[in-house]
C-alpha cells in the first residue's frame, strides 16, 4: 500500500485502469478484488481506494493510469457536442462506480497509455 493514498474522494470523475499488480479495491459501498486490466469509472465525491498486494520492500513503478475530469468539463463538452449526451447515463451510474468489461478495458488501455505522451488537443 502507498502510505499517502487512503480512502478518499474528490469532485472530479476518475477513470482508473490497473496496469500492474492485483489487490483489493473499495469504491463507495463496494469491496472487490482487482487485477491487471480492471477499468473503473468513479463519479464525483465517491469514496474510493485501491490497495495492491505488493511484498514488503518491493515497489511497482506504474500500477495504474487514470484520468480525472470535472463535471464542468464534461458538461461543456456535452453542450458543445450533443452526440456526447449518450454518455450521460454512464455518468449517472458512475456516482456508485462502474466496472467495465474486459473487452472495453482492452480497447481503452492503449488510449490511456497514449495520453501520457500526448499534448494539446490530442490529450482530450
Amino acid at each position: 500500500p502507498y502510505h499517502t493514498v487512503r480512502w478518499h474522494f474528490h469532485p472530479e470523475y476518475e477513470l482508473h485502469q490497473i496496469v500492474a499488480t492485483k489487490g483489493r479495491y473499495f469504491v463507495g459501498d463496494f469491496i472487490g478484488e482487482f487485477e491487471i486490466g480492471n477499468l473503473v469509472l468513479a463519479g464525483p465525491n465517491l469514496p474510493h481506494n485501491w490497495i495492491s498486494e505488493v511484498p514488503e520492500g518491493q515497489s511497482v513503478p506504474l500500477r495504474c493510469r487514470l484520468v480525472q475530469f470535472s463535471e464542468e468539463f464534461i458538461g461543456g463538452a456535452i453542450a458543445t457536442f450533443p452526440e456526447l449526451g449518450a454518455v450521460s447515463p454512464l455518468l449517472d451510474l458512475s456516482r456508485r462506480g462502474v466496472l467495465f468489461s474486459n473487452s472495453v478495458s482492452r480497447q481503452v488501455m492503449p488510449l490511456l497509455a497514449e495520453i501520457t505522451h500526448a499534448y494539446g488537443v490530442h490529450r482530450i
